[in-house]
């Protein structure tokens, strides 16, 4: 069975180009229902039946899963029988059949621009973390590109003739983001002032932001200066950093720009990840003309 396993991780990474975060997830999943499987006494993959992925939905919702959790081990599962099904190392796809939980729609948190300017101010400008916190924001809110993908841009990959940015997203798909003139200046004066001051003269990577020892800033990293910049301009809540790229998104849209355009710039494959911020914008109409209209 593991060699199985492991058949379906490569091909998901060479053929369908998956990035090594979505396959974790794959792995995670179906290695979760091998367990479920040597709790039920099943022998092979060939065995499970459909009453058995019956029963393994049933023990989802008892270990208390979100409905998004369980949909996705689910859709994880229904995608490596049927890769199996290909390679004839089973007969059937046993969770063809299986129903997934319905999924209701939740809108994303975002930040007014009132709140973003309050963040700015946050950034301490005075010390190179400092700058360098400062162009991070500035960035992030200028592209609406993901954590990961920040995480992993290089000096190179900033063309400051263009103001643009390349960006490898999922897939490993690449796109080129403009920046306006605030994130560029932020940039100039962390390159400039700043990362040459954090980063050793033996460093070896070219990653364009750094920690405080120079190394590479990895996601997490750049989750915590989020919290930490939160909590200096004293907003309310917790600040995760998909809500940056929220903002810049939904910012956009309050606008007046069109919905292809935000798809691009946010690097979703379907236009239906993107329309979820029309709920968003129109929330926010509706707030508006309830505030302010006099016979709302």
């Amino acid at each position: 069975m593991l060699e199985a396993v492991q058949s379906f991780l490569e091909y998901m990474q060479i053929e369908k180009n998956y990035s090594s975060y979505t396959i974790q997830f794959y792995k995670q999943d179906i290695y979760d229902f091998i367990h479920f499987m040597n709790e039920q006494g099943i022998g092979s993959f060939k065995d499970v039946e459909y009453l058995d992925t019956r029963l393994y939905v049933t023990s989802l919702y008892e270990k208390k899963y979100a409905r998004t959790s369980a949909a996705r081990k689910i859709s994880s599962l229904r995608s490596f029988f049927k890769y199996l099904m290909r390679e004839k190392l089973v007969a059937e796809n046993p969770f063809l059949l299986v129903v997934q939980p319905k999924l209701g729609v939740k809108l994303p948190s975002f930040l007014y621009e009132e709140e973003m300017e309050q963040l700015f101010y946050a950034c301490d400008v005075s010390s190179p973390l400092g700058k360098r916190n400062r162009a991070l924001l500035e960035l992030l809110y200028a592209t609406g590109i993901r954590v990961s993908e920040c995480a992993e841009i290089e000096c190179k990959d900033i063309d400051f003739d263009f103001s643009t940015v390349l960006v490898r997203g999922k897939g490993n798909k690449e796109r080129y983001i403009p920046f306006g003139d605030f994130a560029r200046e932020a940039l100039l004066t962390y390159i400039d002032h700043a990362r040459s001051k954090l980063v050793k003269p033996s460093s070896s990577h070219n990653k364009l932001f750094v920690n405080a020892k120079g190394g590479p800033l990895t996601p997490r990293g750049i989750r915590y200066i989020l919290t930490e910049l939160m909590q200096k301009a004293t907003l309310n809540g917790k600040l995760h950093p998909h809500m940056i790229r929220h903002s810049f998104a939904t910012h956009l849209l309050n606008n007046g720009a069109d919905m292809r355009t935000v798809q691009e710039l946010l690097g979703h494959s379907h236009l239906s990840s993107t329309q979820v911020y029309t709920h968003v914008t129109k929330e926010h109409l509706r707030k508006t003309y309830m505030n302010f209209h006099p016979r709302a």
